[in-house]
C-alpha cells in the first residue's frame, strides 16, 4: 500500500504562526509575509537530561529580497530563555504585520 504525501508542508506553529527550527536557529512567522523573526540560541544550560536555551538572540527581519542582509534587520535584542524570546518575537511580529496592513 502506497502512502499518500500531502503537497502542503505543515510546520509546528506557535500562536497560529509557523515555527521552524534548523539546529540552533528558529524562524517564527510566514515567509510570505513582510516580516519574520529569527531566534538564534546562543547558549544552553544542561538541565536534567536535556539542554535548555539560556541566551537567545531575537531579530525582526524583513523578507524583502531587494534589501541587503544588514538592512533587513529591523529590530534586535537578546533575551534570557526561549520563553521570553518567543514572547518578544510574537509582540514584534504582530506589531510589524499590523502596521504593514495599515499602510
Amino acid at each position: 500500500m502506497k502512502k499518500e504525501i500531502s503537497s502542503k508542508n505543515t510546520f509546528f506553529s506557535y500562536k497560529n504562526k509557523p515555527l521552524v527550527r534548523c539546529k540552533d536557529t528558529l524562524y517564527y512567522g510566514d515567509m510570505s509575509d513582510d516580516y519574520v523573526v529569527k531566534l538564534h540560541i546562543k547558549k544552553t544550560v544542561p538541565t536534567f537530561d536535556m539542554d535548555i536555551a539560556n541566551k537567545v538572540s531575537v531579530q525582526l527581519i524583513s523578507t524583502d529580497p531587494e534589501l541587503g542582509p544588514r538592512k533587513r534587520i529591523i529590530k534586535s535584542s537578546e533575551k534570557d530563555g526561549l520563553y521570553l524570546a518567543l514572547d518578544i518575537a510574537e509582540a514584534w511580529l504582530e506589531k510589524a504585520l499590523t502596521a504593514g496592513d495599515a499602510s
